[in-house]
């Protein structure tokens, strides 16, 4: 059976992640995969009140429970999911890769991915 590493390997090892990162609500990582000069603690304290700023806007336009987003920078996109009421999963994708795949890959096996942890 798979286990989250093996998922986070996985991830990791698609065209144009250069990092992905389990993490729980309170921003500590618990599984990690990152590129050069990434540092899994810090980009992990960051996640958790961006998702709960989503979760207030979908709230807010009664779009209910956020789920996945996508978020798009200059140098490259960020995917964020909400696997459990515990955990979410970060993925840092480097400018002109399309993450379409990605995103239909993450929606369809998310309660898969959650049920790991």
């Amino acid at each position: 059976m798979a286990s989250i590493r093996d998922v986070v390997k996985a991830l990791a090892s698609r065209e144009g992640v250069d990092a992905v990162i389990v993490l729980g609500r309170d921003g500590l990582p618990i599984d990690a995969s990152t590129g050069d000069g990434l540092d899994p603690d810090s980009l992990a304290a960051l996640v958790p009140p961006v998702v709960a700023a989503c979760s207030r806007l979908g709230a807010a336009a009664s779009r209910g429970d956020f789920s996945v987003g996508a978020i798009e920078y200059g140098s490259g996109k960020v995917v964020l999911v909400n696997l459990t009421s515990d955990a979410l999963l970060a993925v840092f994708v480097t400018a002109g890769h399309n993450i379409g795949s990605l995103l239909f890959d993450l929606e369809r096996h998310r309660k898969v991915i959650a049920a790991l942890l």
